[in-house]
């Protein structure tokens, strides 16, 4: 077992870290703060500092809705390292198959669930070209965080900058 030296006290780095993951293991399992503390005898305000250490975003969900992108797979790993709750990022030839793979009252609803699943998110990121920015601004009925890629219409993949998206994702933690 390692053990250090601070001062007068000894502390053993394992008995932290256990103790850590037991907390997180209990508020996860829907603990309050105060009932893990009342278990654990220690501190209610140590689990909100402790939370707060770990936190890598509160409250507000994030959408992504981009086509045509070159580089979605940069794009996506951007986006999943950055917590994006929902990712939809499509290339020219995976927008056309999308559309012609199915009956129109299919490619109907699908569009409509994955418009009903955006809509649930706080913050909607919507990468395209001017028009079709615009058009998914009024059929998703809210404002959105628009990043225009080129005028309309665009045909060929365009590849956007991650560093920026990344930019754009911190800010509106």
């Amino acid at each position: 077992m390692e053990i250090i030296r601070i001062g007068d006290k000894l502390i053993s780095p394992r008995k932290i870290n256990e103790t850590i993951e037991r907390i997180l293991a209990l508020r996860q399992k829907g603990l309050s703060q105060q009932e893990v503390a009342d278990k654990l005898q220690i501190d209610r305000t140590f689990i909100s500092r402790l939370e707060s250490i770990g936190e890598v975003r509160k409250g507000k969900t994030v959408a992504i809705v981009g086509f045509p992108i070159e580089n979605k797979d940069e794009i996506y790993q951007v986006a999943a390292e950055e917590g994006v709750d929902f990712i939809l990022l499509l290339s020219e030839q995976e927008r056309w198959a999308f559309a012609q793979e199915r009956s129109g009252i299919e490619l109907l609803e699908i569009v409509m669930d994955l418009a009903a699943q955006v809509r649930q998110m706080d913050t909607i990121i919507l990468i395209g070209s001017d028009k079709r920015i615009r058009v998914m601004q009024a059929f998703l009925g809210r404002e959105v965080i628009p990043i225009e890629i080129g005028p309309s219409p665009i045909t060929q993949d365009v590849r956007l900058d991650p560093e920026e998206l990344r930019a754009i994702l911190r800010l509106i933690k």
